[in-house]
């Protein structure tokens, strides 16, 4: 165990001083280190026109000169970025408004975005077509401007933490750890804003409307390259892009900037976002990606219904997927399906109410006996019900019990809707685009999604809505202030089902089919139980767009990571561990979640040399 010294502030001041004035390298002074970032970032950009193989084999073609393609545009944008964050450090006039938190660290972030990409890029062309020797001169240029880039940026000076030293009477080992923990510090306040966020500046109405769809427009785009992302390293390539790329604007304070206009104007920016999402079936030429985009939304739906159960109320729920195979099952049995017994075809919006009402009345029959538990032994509770679910469609095969769901063979052939008219399974044409099967069903999820946002909304911030985030926090001293725990967590546990099983009945139409094997606790194809909740818990739990996000992550990665065959999940669950290890508080982040979870981190005390920013 570390002692602290007679006096740990003399040697830890004497080491910030001498060192205040270099970055984490120390091979270059501050303005040489700025100047190689920004000509390395520009050297980057060049390198994106030239031909980095020979070989036309590799994915992409990157043998053109002149016209940067796949991976390439990839860096190049990262590249731009860059040079542009460095720019602003300068104080060049009219790029100010870039970093409203301070050039530094997103110029880091920026450089290691560039690297990483790029030398994957090159490490990828040199393992598929069998090694180095298949780089052309663009090839070496890159791999050289973008790690002098990165060399750089780490050099730029930066505020250093106040640190215990390391203590001479402690052994080997405590020594070193102290030595990890001094150096892990260091370079989280390397990669950290030098400054807080500036307050954004009172703007005309218009503007900040603009501004909000120029955002809402970018993450369109972003959304769209990537679900059409068309070969494996192209899609690898994305996501270290759109990873280290999202952690450099939010570094330089751009995108707290827009959370204070979305939060100013909270209506217009849902509004924005639901009209950004309908554009989506337009941008593309096939129903192939509006598929996994119809199948995005259900997975979403479902996890924002979870986030009432587990993100406002507390409630550990690991069987929910259930509330999404009554509400599907429920559907398919009135849906006029020639497997189903019951013989009767109703309408959409009957079929619709019985899905969720059949939810609902699930979520309440095993609410009403199991929530005056607790924590885990609630948790294991819902487990079992998720597996009782699936066993008891199982059995209802007309063999080991009554004959309701066709067992294993599940209820098959469900036609496809038709609202007034309009079959959702015909291919239909709106202002001159043709709009297929799977886009008809994305637009209609769309509008159940509106509804489960408008609930979500309503109740969060209504005085039940507060009553689950006081149980949340802390049931006993919740029921202590007069709030009755059990019918509120019942209210919570019931509308959690009912959405659930909302989206349930609009997965049963698009699948054809409805299994048990679709309502697992844990699989490697979403949605199951553990995916939802690692939806809500990755997303950020208690917010409204985390869930969306994370829904939206973990069911896109799994999907285009299938290449990786029987190492899929470990990559995945790498990448989730990885994520919350670095960010616990989920992506989308609750105030009160992100200070909990940064409470004890340490505030920097030394001061800078030089900011740079």
């Amino acid at each position: 165990m570390t002692t602290i010294s007679e006096n740990p502030q003399a040697p830890a001041a004497t080491e910030a001083a001498k060192t205040a004035d270099r970055g984490l390298v120390g091979l270059m002074p501050e303005p040489i280190a700025r100047a190689v970032a920004l000509g390395g970032s520009l050297l980057t950009i060049v390198s994106c026109f030239l031909a980095w193989t020979w070989d036309p084999g590799f994915p992409g073609d990157l043998t053109v000169y002149g016209y940067p393609a796949g991976l390439q545009l990839q860096v190049l944008l990262l590249g731009a970025l860059t040079a542009l964050f460095t720019l602003s450090s300068y104080g060049i006039k009219g790029l100010g408004w870039l970093t409203p938190a301070g050039a530094d660290a997103a110029i880091k972030f920026g450089a290691l975005a560039s690297f990483a990409t790029a030398w994957f890029t090159l490490g990828a062309i040199s393992v598929d077509l069998g090694g180095l020797v298949n780089l052309e001169p663009g090839g070496i240029v890159l791999a050289v401007a973008t790690l002098a880039t990165l060399l750089a940026a780490l050099d730029l000076p930066f505020t250093r933490p106040s640190v215990l030293p390391v203590d001479p009477e402690d052994t080997r080992w405590d020594q070193h750890k102290q030595q990890r923990r001094n150096h892990w510090a260091a370079v989280k306040a390397a990669f950290s804003a030098p400054h807080p966020v500036r307050k954004l500046p009172a703007l005309p109405s218009a503007v900040e409307i603009l501004i909000i769809a120029v955002v809402l427009g970018l993450a369109l785009g972003v959304f769209t390259y990537g679900i059409g992302t068309e070969y494996d390293e192209l899609f690898l390539g994305f996501l270290i892009t759109a990873g280290l790329g999202f952690a450099a604007i939010s570094a330089s304070g751009l995108l707290k900037q827009a959370t204070q206009l979305t939060s100013k104007h909270q209506n217009l920016s849902i509004a924005g976002a639901f009209i950004a999402a309908a554009l989506f079936p337009f941008t593309q030429t096939d129903d192939q990606y509006a598929t996994l985009g119809v199948y995005i939304l259900i997975f979403a739906t479902v996890a924002l219904g979870l986030n009432i159960v587990v993100g406002l109320a507390g409630l550990l729920d690991l069987g929910y997927v259930a509330f999404l195979g009554v509400g599907a099952y429920a559907a398919a049995l009135v849906s006029g399906a020639p497997t189903s017994p019951f013989g009767v075809h109703f309408p959409f919006w009957a079929a619709i109410l019985v899905g969720a009402a059949a939810s609902v009345v699930f979520g309440v029959l095993i609410g009403a006996p199991t929530l005056r538990l607790r924590g885990d032994y609630l948790a294991i509770v819902t487990l079992g019900f998720g597996e009782i679910f699936r066993i008891a469609v199982m059995n209802t095969d007309g063999t080991s019990g009554p004959d309701i769901t066709n067992g294993s063979n599940g209820i098959a052939s469900i036609p496809n809707l038709n609202f007034f008219g309009f079959d959702f399974g015909q291919t239909h044409t709106i202002a001159g685009f043709t709009i297929g099967r799977f886009a008809n069903y994305f637009f209609l999820m769309l509008l159940i999604m509106a509804v489960v946002v408008l609930v979500f909304r309503r109740s969060g911030d209504s005085r039940i809505g507060r009553a689950w985030v006081a149980i949340r926090e802390d049931e006993t001293a919740a029921l202590a202030m007069g709030i009755n725990g059990f019918r509120v967590k019942l209210i919570a546990f019931a509308l959690g089902a009912g959405l659930a099983g909302l989206a349930g009945t609009v997965q049963a139409h698009v699948t054809y089919t409805v299994t048990p094997e679709q309502y697992l606790f844990a699989g490697p194809i979403p949605p199951n139980s553990a995916f939802l909740l690692a939806a809500v818990v990755l997303g950020g739990m208690g917010t409204m767009s985390g869930p969306l996000v994370g829904a939206a992550l973990l069911f896109l990665i799994p999907n285009k990571l299938q290449f990786m065959g029987e190492y899929q999940l470990f990559a995945f669950g790498v990448a989730l561990i990885l994520i919350m290890r670095f960010r616990p508080e989920g992506i989308v982040a609750d105030k009160r979640r992100q200070l909990e979870f940064h409470e004890h981190d340490e505030q920097p005390a030394a001061e800078p040399a030089k900011a740079g920013a």
